[in-house]
């Protein structure tokens, strides 16, 4: 069996807002949900990020659609990809996540596709995520990530 490509099996889409908990009120009454926290970001030891403080005051939370996760991003205090975003576009659909076995290699084999790494991250464990390039020739940002070891 062929492995995947990295951009095969989609996880998530990402919403950036300006309020979160206005935003999951609303998609709740709606009977999308529930929504719960997303991991702990500090989970993430090893970051390419434009700015730590920035990344590490984002605030997230996540729900399931099917099986499809929907993530709703909040930018806090300090530069980010997501605050760069919001001030630029407004708030949207800002990525498009896919989950892939092997993040180093999927990274890898992206690049090598002629895609621009935007921001990266991994855990102490090895799992993590990259963030690619793409928005100016696809509309949106395209990200691999590698889920954490089932505990």
């Amino acid at each position: 069996m062929e492995p995947l490509k990295p951009f095969s099996k989609l996880h998530h889409l990402s919403l950036v807002v300006r309020d979160l908990d206005a935003t999951v009120r609303f998609l709740e009454s709606t009977g999308i949900g529930p929504f719960v926290d997303y991991p702990p970001m500090r989970e993430y030891t090893q970051l390419d990020v434009p700015d730590e403080q920035g990344f590490f005051n984002t605030a997230i939370k996540c729900a399931m659609i099917g099986p499809v996760q929907l993530q709703v991003v909040q930018p806090g205090k300090g530069r980010s990809i997501y605050k760069d975003f919001l001030e630029q576009k407004g708030e949207g659909v800002f990525h498009l996540g896919f989950v892939v076995e092997d993040i180093a290699a999927s990274e890898a084999e992206a690049t090598a596709m002629g895609l621009g790494v935007l921001s990266s991250g991994r855990r102490d464990n090895g799992s993590g995520f990259a963030y690619f390039d793409t928005a100016d020739k696809c509309g949106v940002t395209l990200l691999v990530r590698q889920s954490p070891p089932a505990k």
